[in-house]
């Protein structure tokens, strides 16, 4: 009995941790919104978004996707070298995205149809580089169960983002705040966990080769076959979105979608991204005929854990927005209460990729990502002139089933890994 309470604990245990520093981190942002959409307008967000849409498309290919692959080897000195391996790919694909952007700048920004965003497309680079860093030391530290410092990192970022925002938000700056305090966030966070990697580095002494490094490129090659165009698909399908409704609609609309999503990105990232670290990590380390049990097991938590929080949005949202934020964004909790049934399947969902990376099964997740794109982008391209409402009415119905359909196929993969079946 006590072996079996024993990984429940622990589970509970790094979650409780990871959460703690995520509520810190998330409550700095949500306590200062209020202020931030009263000295920001939505067209200050919605260019914003449009920036981070392009720097996500870039940085979700920053490291060839090789930093999952950190979780994975069973030898601390294969996995720094993966680390090393990540770091490397970064800076190369940092310096394709400075070229990308330096040349064909003009052609970018017509195509956003929004010439605001052309002189911060200079910055794009430095984020890809940062994102990659970043997320190579983050599953560093996870693979050492580093989950306190992980947290701090966390508020760090966070804190340093909402301080610039403020500061540049007084002065009046426009969209400046937003982007630079984003970027300067992630220059802190990535130096805090990139000291913590290097003292855990110094103290294993562990020895950095170039042929092991090849090695383990080669080794791991299904990543960035597999991962990097479902990863890239996933970025497509969020930028696509935010790009399609700037397009369709105007950038105000885009600037309270935006607002919408990140604030019901909160729970998700609260909740949410602490559990998929931790789970992960256990099912990195998980006998095939476990995995079943320990999906059915996260799947009836994180059910019990949002299902609140997604009711109080899907019923509430909008008065929330209103009096919170002010009534000019009283649309952005429109959207948010319309979008609550969805990114409460996602929430649940997420996490389950993770199963299919440690199964070396990555081009399942490919064929799903692919559907999850099209559906969005479709709707959004072909529906646009019934409005943006009804638009996402529209999306939150079609995900929701592509969601559902999802989880029952990872139920039925496991269960037949359960059995031997495959």
């Amino acid at each position: 009995m006590l072996k079996k309470l024993k990984p429940k604990s622990e589970f509970s245990r790094n979650v409780v941790t990871l959460m703690t520093g995520t509520t810190i981190a998330q409550a700095i942002p949500i306590a200062i919104s209020p202020i931030l959409t009263r000295i920001y307008t939505p067209e200050d967000f919605g260019v914003f978004a449009l920036y981070v849409s392009l720097a996500s498309v870039m940085s979700v290919v920053a490291t060839g996707r090789y930093e999952l692959a950190i979780m994975l080897p069973k030898k601390d000195e294969d996995a720094m070298n993966v680390v090393v391996l990540s770091i490397a790919i970064a800076f190369l694909v940092s310096f394709i995205s400075l070229v990308i952007v330096s040349v064909f700048n003009e052609s970018i920004t017509g195509l956003l149809g929004n010439p605001e965003i052309s002189k911060w497309l200079y910055f794009i680079p430095l984020t890809v580089l940062l994102t990659g860093m970043y997320q190579s030391f983050n599953y560093w530290l996870n693979r050492k169960k580093y989950y306190k410092k992980l947290a701090e990192g966390k508020i760090w970022r966070s804190g340093t983002t909402a301080v610039t925002n403020l500061g540049m938000g007084a002065g009046h700056t426009g969209c400046s705040g937003l982007i630079v305090g984003s970027v300067f966030g992630q220059v802190f966070a990535t130096f805090i966990l990139g000291k913590l990697v290097w003292i855990s580095y110094l103290n294993k002494m562990i020895h950095i080769d170039r042929y092991r490094i090849f090695t383990l490129f080669k080794k791991y090659k299904n990543f960035p076959i597999f991962n990097v165009p479902n990863a890239l698909i996933d970025a497509v399908r969020l930028s696509g979105i935010n790009i399609l409704i700037a397009r369709f609609f105007t950038v105000g609309i885009l600037g309270q979608f935006s607002l919408a999503w990140k604030m019901v990105q909160v729970p998700v990232s609260l909740l949410g991204g602490s559990m998929a670290q931790v789970f992960f990590q256990e099912i990195s380390q998980t006998q095939d005929v476990q995995l079943y049990e320990k999906v059915i097991r996260f799947l009836k938590k994180s059910f019990l854990a949002a299902l609140p929080i997604f009711i109080t949005i899907y019923l509430f949202a909008p008065e929330i927005f209103s009096f919170v934020f002010g009534e000019k964004w009283k649309l952005a909790g429109e959207a948010a209460s319309v979008m609550a049934p969805w990114l409460f399947l996602n929430f649940m969902s997420m996490p389950l990729a993770n199963i299919f990376i440690v199964m070396n099964r990555q081009e399942i997740v490919l064929g799903v990502s692919i559907v999850y794109m099209l559906v969005p982008l479709s709707v959004i391209y072909f529906q646009h002139e019934y409005g943006f409402i009804y638009v996402l009415k529209t999306v939150t119905f079609m995900m929701s089933i592509v969601l559902l359909l999802y989880i029952g196929l990872v139920l039925n993969y496991t269960k037949k890994v359960a059995k031997n079946d495959l």
